[in-house]
């Protein structure tokens, strides 16, 4: 009787942006044949052709890939909808493999053929590929959307710059140097001297039309009566310093509009998967896309635990001679354990303005660890794992949350 293994044809692949590289090795690991292709569907036929040509009656292909969310995402999508056995390879696993023998090698042929022993020792372990459209959309619009907010930052730091020497007590009448109201403004007035001879009236009218009647006089009032406390801010070239600031702002309104349209486009998305993260306390919008979209679908998991060593809150045993504890590993996905941190942050936080928590019974877990004598850190660690397990169940099923009234004990 064969073994189970010998029922394979395993194929690793090395993938780039413009070419890939197959290798393919049968359960012996004897090197069968070495495959260079254009990473193109149409290139992909010619491929399977040539893999299938070394396999034997009753055996099966699996292929192996490291990257099915970006250069392989077309390859995992054309083998997946082809009905083959696709398996993802954590990249750090082949570098293991790589760096594993007493010769260390890096070339395209060798970094597949360790994709493909990988995928022989580890086939049962490794995780199928299901690349999904809208998934891989959600994550491409949330990763736009950092990049958005990374830009506006910056340029709001540049005008923040621009502003002190033009307006040195900005700050006083705008604590937002963003908002519609004050980009009007710094648009209109890029320098104080253009100010002159604009009275209260005037300005206040302008502020009452770009900031739907929430600005008028006692904010005008507050903006002359600080300029003129600043004194002349005006000095050669202003004309070039005006531009800059002008600039800023014509950029900045255009991130805000990408923003925009690209938040739109990330609610209509959630709304198709048809999630309810945003009933969880501290959960919006946005950072219910942050997590959908570094989870995935969420059938990948058959359970908490399984998801909760995917984002790192397993401990990880670490002994030696029968000595030696359990200890918080750092691995995992970081990007879904800092967000999962945010969240277990905000679930102790109290409102701005009450002192009533903003989730009592997450709250009540929290001072409940601590009297345990758990430091403030593994509380917050235990609130994580807990919100795990929650968030799992509301994913699973598609279900709401539902905050529950504190037990009398507890309440008391």
């Amino acid at each position: 009787m064969r073994h189970r293994k010998e029922q394979f044809i395993y194929v690793g692949v090395d993938l780039h942006k413009r070419t890939h590289t197959a290798v393919v090795i049968n359960c012996w690991n004897e090197r069968l044949e070495v495959i260079e292709f254009e990473n193109k569907p149409s290139a992909f036929p010619a491929v399977v052709n040539k893999v299938k040509k070394h396999v034997q009656e009753g055996m099966t292909v699996v292929f192996g890939l490291e990257d099915v969310g970006g250069y392989g995402r077309s390859l995992a999508v054309y083998l997946v909808e082809n009905h083959f056995l696709v398996k993802e390879v954590n990249a750090a696993l082949s570098n293991w493999k790589r760096k594993s023998y007493a010769m260390t090698e890096k070339h395209d042929s060798w970094d597949a053929e360790n994709i493909a022993k990988l995928l022989l020792d580890e086939l049962d372990r490794l995780p199928n590929a299901h690349p999904q459209d809208d998934y891989w959309i959600l994550k491409q619009l949330v990763m736009r959307r950092y990049s958005l907010r990374d830009t506006l930052v910056m340029l709001k730091n540049q005008l923040h710059t621009q502003l002190s020497y033009n307006y040195p007590s900005y700050s006083k009448f705008f604590c937002e140097v963003d908002g519609q109201t004050a980009l009007a403004v710094w648009h209109e007035y890029p320098s104080p001297y253009l100010l002159e001879g604009v009275t209260v009236e005037v300005l206040a009218e302008f502020l009452r039309k770009n900031s739907r009647n929430v600005c008028s006089t006692k904010k005008a009032t507050l903006i002359l009566e600080s300029v003129q406390a600043d004194g002349n801010t005006k000095r050669n070239g202003q004309e070039y310093r005006d531009f800059l600031v002008r600039s800023h702002v014509n950029q900045i309104r255009d991130v805000q509009r990408e923003m925009n349209d690209v938040e739109d486009n990330i609610r209509h998305i959630m709304q198709k998967l048809g999630f309810k993260l945003n009933t969880f306390t501290g959960i919006d919008d946005v950072t219910a896309s942050a997590i959908m979209a570094e989870i995935g679908d969420i059938s990948r998991f058959t359970s908490a635990d399984k998801l909760a060593k995917y984002a790192g809150l397993t401990p990880s045993q670490m002994s030696s001679g029968g000595r030696g504890k359990d200890r918080n590993q750092r691995q995992g996905n970081r990007a879904l354990n800092k967000i999962l941190w945010g969240l277990a942050v905000r679930q102790v936080h109290t409102a701005r303005t009450s002192s009533k928590p903003l989730n009592p019974i997450f709250r009540d877990y929290y001072e409940k660890r601590l009297c345990e004598g758990k430091k403030k850190k593994q509380a917050i660690i235990c609130i994580m794992r807990r919100l795990v397990t929650i968030l799992y169940s509301m994913l699973k099923n598609k279900t709401e949350y539902r905050l529950d009234a504190l037990p009398e004990r507890a309440a008391s």
